[in-house]
């Protein structure tokens, strides 16, 4: 799996929140977007997902170029800003009627996945009686559960205790060791260092500066 963005541009509004920014990303890594609130980082996984396209510039998913060959990434899993769900569904209800719409991940796999995030699969709690850092491990296990080949993770451990960032570290590492490509978003650089291979810092849409994270060989 490759990602490559050519000189990609995005423009909302007459002003230009992404500028020339061309990078090639690659299986079995794991890139670090650093910056703060506004910098550009949720931006650039919009369009590195499909979700937006760009103004200029192209962004290829193996040579596919978004929006002329392929609609989105053929396998994504998404967690952009505030997690989103059914709010009269438990946490398994909800991953169980994503799950139905490629019929990808069982039951089985799903109740794996949400006990791997920490949250127990039998509580009948509904979603709208989680907590922030119960919302945000749903969000973490939607994204991951169909072992999709990119992921991508913007701000995942905010809302979460040190037992929490520790756990989302771990599945990070799980998820670049079976080869996916994972892009995680974060204003704390320290934190990226623990988590990356690879750390671009962003500042006002632009890519200002390429460094090793803390777990590049």
């Amino acid at each position: 799996m490759e990602i490559v963005l050519s000189n990609v541009s995005k423009t909302i509004h007459k002003t230009e929140v992404i500028s020339g920014v061309s990078l090639r990303l690659e299986s079995g890594q794991v890139y670090g977007l650093q910056g703060y609130n506004g910098s550009g980082k949720t931006m650039l996984m919009r369009l590195i997902s499909g979700l937006l396209l760009p103004t200029s510039g192209e962004v290829q998913i193996d040579g596919k170029t978004l929006g002329t060959d392929i609609d989105f990434p053929p396998s994504i899993g998404i967690f952009l800003e505030n997690p989103a769900f059914l709010p009269s569904y438990t946490g398994l209800e909800n991953l169980e009627l994503i799950a139905s719409l490629r019929g990808i991940a069982n039951t089985a796999q799903i109740r794996e996945e949400i006990s791997r995030v920490g949250l127990d699969p039998e509580d009948k709690r509904k979603f709208r009686k989680y907590s922030l850092g119960m919302k945000q491990r749903l969000g973490i296990a939607a994204a991951v559960f169909e072992k999709p080949d990119i992921v991508i993770l913007d701000e995942p451990t905010n809302a979460l205790d040190g037992d929490g960032v520790e756990l989302v570290s771990e599945i990070i590492r799980e998820e670049r060791a079976r080869g996916a490509l994972v892009v995680v978003a974060s204003h704390e650089r320290e934190r990226l260092q623990t988590m990356a291979d690879v750390i671009f810092t962003i500042e006002h849409g632009r890519i200002m500066d390429r460094a090793k994270g803390g777990t590049a060989a």
